[in-house]
């Protein structure tokens, strides 16, 4: 017996115990955790089964009011179906919470539900929200910024340069919003001639100097002699694409042979034989191509030097961040398929 208990104080057996304890309480803990996830998981995905397909307008409305979820949740779902474009799942939701008695982030909601009704393209209620978001509370800037963009979208540019005295007066930077809707406007007015349209629009370029591309895209459209004759040497690369795709009728050869850049541009299209290199990678090689059987072409993409958002066609305003003038543009070479189409048609005649 005294062995026996000389054997139960020995350090060693109090070490092993502790070590077991350890052990034991350890593996009970991850059982417990694996356990309560796997409870978890099953909730969620209950939860989620309700909205593999879109609730009825009742369903909606008591799982909104049963309070299973806090408001902020139920937020962060619509925006979630908003990215995804569900639309309809991320209205019906802030409609229903909109219907809450609790009056609690009523304005936030109203504007995140106006911001869906614009993406969906349902402008005439996106307008009516940020109307009445407005009504009540009328300084406020991104409701304003929005309404501006709904009668920008619907061509009602009259109300939407009246949304920027408001802007104004909150001292939001409106300038180039200004010249940049009445150059809408300008393009849009059926009762001007296109000469009134030509001068007005050079008029509001010669004045503010912004907008260079818009301007100069409408100009070489329809008065390239007016464009010509108004035309900044400098900016050459920021309208090459326009520049690219002129009609050989429309080119100003005395400019033309004045202009470094426009002597390569024209180089490596193949109008004139003015250079015999270019600074420039791409127009350097259409050089050295000119007298070889390959067929190339340049090809265009433009980028929003704000958000980095890329688009296959030019614009005046981003549609991701909505901001204006900032289109950058890239150039690459291509196969020049409309060329390789004209020869082998031709070898059938």
């Amino acid at each position: 017996m005294n062995n026996f208990f000389l054997d139960f104080r020995d350090p060693l057996f109090s070490i092993i115990i502790f070590l077991a304890l350890i052990f034991a309480i350890t593996f009970l803990s991850y059982w417990w955790g694996r356990y309560k996830t796997k409870g978890n998981s099953k909730e969620l995905d209950k939860f989620l089964q309700q909205f593999h397909a879109l609730p009825t307008e009742n369903e909606l409305k008591i799982l909104i009011s049963s309070g299973e979820l806090s408001q902020k949740s139920w937020l962060l779902l619509a925006n979630s179906y908003t990215k995804s474009g569900d639309f309809e799942k991320a209205i019906e939701i802030y409609l229903e919470i909109l219907r809450l008695p609790s009056r609690h982030n009523e304005k936030e909601t109203m504007f995140l539900l106006g911001k869906v009704y614009f993406k969906a393209g349902f402008l005439e209620r996106a307008k009516q929200i940020f109307l009445e978001i407005l009504h009540t509370a009328p300084r406020t800037p991104q409701a304003l910024h929005s309404l501006l963009l709904v009668y920008e979208y619907l061509r009602d540019y009259k109300s939407a340069l009246k949304v920027l005295e408001p802007l104004d007066e909150l001292n939001e930077a409106i300038q180039k919003d200004e010249i940049y809707l009445k150059n809408l406007a300008l393009l849009h007015d059926s009762e001007k001639t296109q000469a009134e349209k030509t001068t007005e629009i050079l008029a509001l370029y010669k004045k503010h100097h912004q907008l260079k591309y818009m301007v100069f895209e409408y100009l070489f459209a329809n008065d390239p002699a007016l464009a010509w004759e108004h035309f900044d040497g400098s900016s050459g690369e920021l309208l090459i694409d326009i520049l690219w795709n002129l009609p050989p009728k429309a080119l100003n050869l005395a400019i033309i042979t004045k202009n470094d850049f426009l002597r390569e541009l024209y180089t490596a299209r193949g109008d004139v034989a003015l250079s015999s290199s270019s600074t420039l990678f791409e127009l350097d090689v259409l050089i050295k191509l000119q007298n070889t059987p390959l067929h190339a072409n340049l090809s265009f993409e433009y980028s929003c030097s704000q958000c980095k958002q890329s688009y296959p066609f030019a614009f005046k305003r981003c549609s991701h961040c909505h901001a204006i003038d900032t289109q950058t543009v890239q150039w690459s070479i291509v196969k020049n398929y409309h060329t390789i189409f004209n020869e082998e048609t031709d070898s059938f005649q």
